[in-house]
């Protein structure tokens, strides 16, 4: 008995660029001379993306990342969410053992769907969590009527 199954590129495509990111987002150790060093890398805040019948929904995480340090454009299609984590201040008497978060600037980029209204684009942020609203057109919404059988 043999068993086929449909191969799908896209699929591969995903889940390696889901491994990438994954390994990409966190900071990298490496042993010099016996002792642990810490390379910082360039962050990008991890999203969720949803939909329902009348949007779409972008979750970004900016911790410690300041309202004001926020700015989030549509242009051409493609909706930009970019902004800074500060890296705090030195203090005089602390000792800084382990820094492993990422600080320093941001930006990550979406593809608007052809489906999304991008001049009623909405945002709001609390507790750390950004949630960018894309509204559907009303156009878009599905419509059924049932079709009688003479």
């Amino acid at each position: 008995m043999s068993l086929l199954s449909r191969w799908d590129p896209m699929q591969d495509i995903q889940e390696f660029e889901k491994r990438l990111s994954s390994w990409a987002g966190r900071a990298p150790m490496a042993k010099e001379g016996g002792k642990e060093s810490m390379r910082l890398m360039e962050w990008a805040p991890l999203v969720d993306i949803t939909e329902d019948d009348k949007e779409y929904l972008i979750k970004a995480d900016l911790p410690e990342v300041k309202k004001e340090d926020v700015k989030i454009s549509v242009h051409e299609g493609v909706l930009a969410i970019s902004g800074e984590r500060k890296y705090e201040k030195e203090e005089k008497g602390k000792k800084y053992h382990r820094v492993e978060r990422a600080y320093g600037r941001f930006e990550r980029s979406f593809t608007v769907p052809e489906d999304a209204e991008e001049d009623k684009v909405s945002a709001e942020y609390k507790d750390g969590v950004l949630k960018v609203h894309l509204p559907k057109s009303a156009k878009a919404k599905p419509k059924s009527r049932e079709i009688k059988v003479s």
